[in-house]
């Protein structure tokens, strides 16, 4: 009986230790595919976005500007619905 414990124990540890070793593999696996999508990302941010930045700039800035002219025309587009007939 004691040996049949021992020889269970060695199984379990043995099992454990094989399925240990196969995660290991597969979070290292994970671990190149994300170095890798890392590096892709850092050129397309290079090579492609940071060159759009002063155009992206310059359309916001005229986001803004619409923004801050849009209470000025809703004032007077609700005066103008006020005198409109019903």
């Amino acid at each position: 009986m004691v040996a049949l414990s021992v020889i269970l124990a060695a199984v379990v540890i043995a099992v454990l230790a094989v399925a240990l070793i196969e995660i290991r593999r597969g979070l290292h696996s994970i671990s190149e595919g994300l170095a890798t999508l890392s590096a892709a990302l850092k050129t397309v941010e290079a090579e492609h976005l940071r060159p759009l930045e002063p155009a992206v700039k310059a359309i916001n800035a005229q986001f803004e500007t619409i923004l801050s002219a849009l209470p000025g025309i809703a004032r007077k587009a609700a005066v103008v619905a006020e005198r409109r007939p019903s």
